[in-house]
């Protein structure tokens, strides 16, 4: 081996840093945890980048089951594989990977189908364990164990994910990686709301409700299906140049989400957009982009 080269760390623990929610609420504690070698169906990721989703703020103030302490969170990142399992033919050392918390076993009729993406053989759980034996990768440094977060547990520099939730990248060489990170939940969310849930057609017209990035992914959704009409709905000016300028977005501006004038929509719309998108979460939201739809299809 030369000198430049390092020691291979394949099926050895590895020690390196994570964030940890050791209390529901309380700020994430860095420290030094060991993450077990991959099992059967499973890859260890160096973990390059790691953004921020509501749903991780969502589960780190739980106090109650499904929040659960101590847990390494995070799910939306992209990563490196230093090594796999056994039965791992999918993956090698050093492919560029982004981990999904949807499964695909690419076995079940489920994953097969091209209409639905539920994997029947591993269902969703929002389990603190791997998903095939039950068990945790993580432990502290007194041995103590430290739960996963939707199979993937971003939040640290190394984890352990099964490889059902794990798809293969190639990146040229235009693209960053704190972009790419974003294709692991709110970039696909987004987008394949507009691509594959709603199918929407050329030419039609959409209002989006709430432009964070699951909103602009969204309205880019709508723009590669060809929608002759995307209309954003947002508080934030400062939102209005992104979507203006970068997706076409029409943007129409509101004093609070509350004030919702269902008549301007729908005469904007003539009638009613073909596709509402409430990307916000407000139940009362939702009611309003029901609203705004038409009712009898063009």
């Amino acid at each position: 081996m030369g000198s430049h080269q390092k020691p291979s760390t394949a099926g050895k623990p590895i020690r390196c840093k994570a964030a940890v929610c050791r209390v529901a609420g309380a700020p994430l504690v860095m420290e030094e945890v060991t993450v077990a070698p991959p099992q059967a169906h499973e890859a260890r990721i160096r973990i390059v980048c790691t953004s921020l989703c509501q749903s991780d703020v969502t589960f780190w103030k739980l106090k109650d089951f499904p929040g659960i302490t101590p847990r390494i969170l995070g799910h939306e990142a992209i990563g490196i594989v230093e090594s796999v399992g056994a039965e791992v033919t999918e993956l090698t050392e050093g492919d560029t990977v982004i981990p999904v918390f949807l499964p695909d076993c690419g076995e079940c009729s489920d994953c097969l189908s091209k209409k639905s993406n539920l994997c029947s053989k591993l269902p969703f759980k929002v389990s603190p364990w791997m998903p095939r034996d039950g068990t945790s990768r993580f432990t502290d440094l007194d041995g103590n164990t430290i739960h996963h977060f939707l199979s993937v547990s971003s939040f640290s520099e190394y984890t352990v994910v099964d490889i059902a939730h794990l798809t293969k990248i190639d990146l040229d060489g235009d693209v960053q990686m704190n972009r790419a990170c974003l294709l692991s939940c709110g970039i696909s969310t987004g987008v394949g709301a507009a691509w594959r849930t709603a199918d929407v057609e050329e030419g039609t017209t959409v209002v989006i409700f709430g432009l964070g990035s699951i909103g602009l992914a969204v309205a880019e959704g709508a723009r590669i299906r060809g929608a002759a009409r995307i209309i954003g709905i947002d508080m934030k000016p400062e939102k209005f140049d992104v979507g203006e300028n970068l997706l076409g977005v029409q943007m129409v501006a509101l004093s609070c989400l509350e004030c919702i004038e269902l008549q301007v929509i729908n005469e904007m719309t003539e009638g009613g957009a073909d596709y509402c998108f409430e990307c916000v979460g407000l139940p009362s939201l939702m009611e309003e982009a029901y609203a705004c739809c038409r009712k009898v299809y063009k």
